[in-house]
């Protein structure tokens, strides 16, 4: 995985079951066989993403006697939702630009320095 923190997030969200897993963990604590269930693939495969989201910071796999149930890590979605809302805010204030051009009314549109054709 990568070096720093915030793209081994990334690379840990972008694949669709460690998502799944994720969105269980939201629930509550489970074991790998709990994790495993809705999934056609073995508790090894499960295992793997299980260890691409501990790296990632993402979860947390804790002991308890005989189980060791996994857990969700909240604050380390921290990071990757303040990098999301750079880009939130530089999005929305475009849109909120291109709005108010496509508000004004026509003949106010047109670009500077191009004359508008006589009636």
């Amino acid at each position: 995985m990568a070096a720093d923190p915030l793209s081994n997030k990334f690379a840990a969200l972008a694949d669709p079951t460690r998502r799944a897993i994720l969105a269980r963990l939201a629930l509550g604590d489970a074991s790998v066989k709990e994790l495993a269930e809705p999934f056609d693939m073995s508790l090894p495969a499960v295992s793997k993403h299980l260890k691409v989201l501990e790296r990632a910071g993402l979860i947390a796999r804790g002991r308890e006697a005989q189980w060791r149930p996994c857990r969700l890590e909240p604050e380390a979605m921290k990071e990757v939702d303040a990098w999301l809302e750079e880009y939130r805010r530089v999005w929305a204030a475009r849109l909120d630009r291109l709005e108010a051009f496509l508000a004004r009314p026509q003949e106010e549109a047109v670009a500077p320095g191009i004359r508008k054709p006589r009636k």
